[in-house]
């Protein structure tokens, strides 16, 4: 189920109703809101609605459990069976093509030339890849095994309270706004909210979520979709076509593509949460106006990046180690942040040029006695070219992550030496997309709360009306069709 669609609007509709109208009865209404998001789930698979079921049971067990145990060997091996356990199901499902395919046989190609076992290894590839191909990812998978993490290892640091019921940790895992693509919200900030869940006097900053989920239709179904149609995808799929000046205009539209795209269902997401009463954080803050690489990582889907940090980057270290160290913590913490991303060796290296370029970021302010956070005061014209380089640092990285294969990457990669004269992707619209795309930056993070009152004292028939004409607008000039959002695939 897609947010910007019809059935979607139908079933937010009846969900609103019915969560505020039972009110008075609870524990009914958080049973209403868990049907609720399985049945959203699971409109793409009633087995990946029992999947995730499943893994909210399982899961709120172990946590359970290792609360209840005082024993710390026994707790550290409950937890690491609990870890296991969810990076085992998300192992099957998300890599055990790209191990079996890119991994083990490459390897044992040469064993087998050398011991006369050829033939038997093309007959094992026979069997198997029909068993892998019929593996589906289930949507989300990603996201919600790594808040499952969380919710496990916050238990066992007992950094967060295990769940008083397996009721108030599902709905936790399974709420729908952000269950296929994120934000990843914490149990420390989600779980208690669960627990306690809004009532009549939850005041519905209905400003604010208009603003949200109108502003992610636009920059979904306008603006990227857009980029997608006319830019991105053409020069991708066929970048040995085009000259120099046009792959990089596919590249600077993929960049805002991608950043329009997520952030929008980022804040179509925390809007239709915002109306049920429930808060998220923020999960973008103009990246794009990123000084360094390590600040846009700071703003770019901030719930990942800060997943990253504090349950890998730290744990590993962090930079409380020797410089070499650190800068290992770095590579293998992005390493790990590029697979998480998708099962290609494109995702490894993307990854890898993160992981890298920080770590030589590191090594510059050393060698230069540069503050910590350069970009909090840069000064005007450091700031410019700043930001100006580390847009590109991102942009080169994005070939890596949008090419289908290493190949088409290095052919894009050549193709930015093949200038040829005049462009037939450059257009008066295709730069005024790409200016707006890049300035609706300007809105991430932002709090203009005199608008947000002022909307919020209208009439619900106004608040409504305005939102209708703004919506049917935005149907009337984006292009026909609605494409799935990007980070679905993760």
């Amino acid at each position: 189920m897609l947010f910007p669609t019809t059935v979607f609007a139908l079933f937010f509709a009846v969900v609103f109703a019915l969560h505020w109208s039972l009110v008075p009865f609870p524990r009914l209404r958080k049973v209403v809101l868990l049907a609720a998001s399985l049945f959203f789930y699971g409109y793409w698979s009633w087995k990946f609605a029992l999947m995730l079921f499943a893994s909210a049971v399982l899961n709120h067990a172990a946590a359970c459990w290792i609360d209840r145990t005082a024993e710390p060997r026994a707790r550290r091996r409950g937890v690491a069976l609990a870890v296991t356990g969810n990076l085992l199901v998300l192992g099957i499902f998300k890599y055990t093509g790209f191990f079996f395919t890119k991994l083990l046989v490459p390897l044992a190609v040469p064993i087998c030339a050398r011991f006369g076992t050829t033939e038997q290894l093309i007959a094992l590839q026979e069997h198997v890849l029909p068993v892998i191909e019929k593996i589906v990812l289930p949507v989300g998978i990603s996201f919600y095994t790594f808040q499952a993490l969380s919710y496990v290892v916050d238990v066992y640091w007992r950094k967060t309270p295990v769940a008083a019921s397996t009721l108030d940790f599902a709905n936790y895992l399974a709420f729908f706004p952000q269950l296929v693509a994120g934000p990843i919200v914490r149990a420390a900030d989600l779980l208690p909210q669960m627990v306690r869940f809004p009532d009549y006097s939850a005041r519905l900053d209905t400003g604010r979520a208009a603003t949200l989920i109108l502003g992610g239709l636009f920059k979904k179904m306008v603006i990227a979709n857009w980029l997608a149609e006319h830019l991105a995808d053409p020069v991708f799929a066929m970048p040995e076509t085009y000259g120099a000046a046009d792959l990089i205009l596919g590249v600077y539209g993929y960049a805002l593509q991608i950043y329009c795209d997520f952030s929008a269902y980022s804040d179509i997401a925390i809007g239709c949460a915002l109306l049920l009463g429930f808060e998220f954080p923020i999960n973008f803050n103009a990246p794009y106006f990123s000084v360094t690489l390590q600040e846009f990582w700071r703003r770019w889907h901030i719930s990942l990046s800060s997943w990253l940090r504090d349950y890998l980057y730290i744990p590993l270290g962090g930079s409380r180690v020797s410089p070499v160290r650190t800068r290992i913590n770095l590579l293998l913490t992005f390493l790990l942040g590029g697979l998480w991303h998708g099962a290609d060796w494109t995702f490894v290296l993307w990854g890898a040029f993160h992981g890298v370029y920080l770590s030589l970021e590191r090594v510059v302010r050393r060698l230069f006695g540069l503050p910590e956070r350069p970009s909090e005061n840069p000064g005007p014209i450091w700031g410019l070219l700043g930001r100006v380089w580390i847009f590109h640092v991102v942009c080169f990285s994005w070939i890596l992550f949008r090419a289908t294969s290493l190949s088409a990457a290095g052919e894009i990669l050549r193709g930015l030496g093949r200038w040829e004269v005049g462009s037939r992707l450059l257009s008066v619209q295709a730069v005024l997309v790409l200016v707006v795309g890049f300035s609706l930056q300007w809105l991430d993070g932002t709090q203009p709360r005199p608008l947000w009152d002022r909307v919020n004292r209208w009439p619900a028939w106004v608040q409504g009306a305005a939102a209708a004409v703004i919506l049917t607008v935005i149907l009337g000039i984006g292009p026909s069709g609605v494409a799935p959002f990007i980070y679905f695939q993760f």
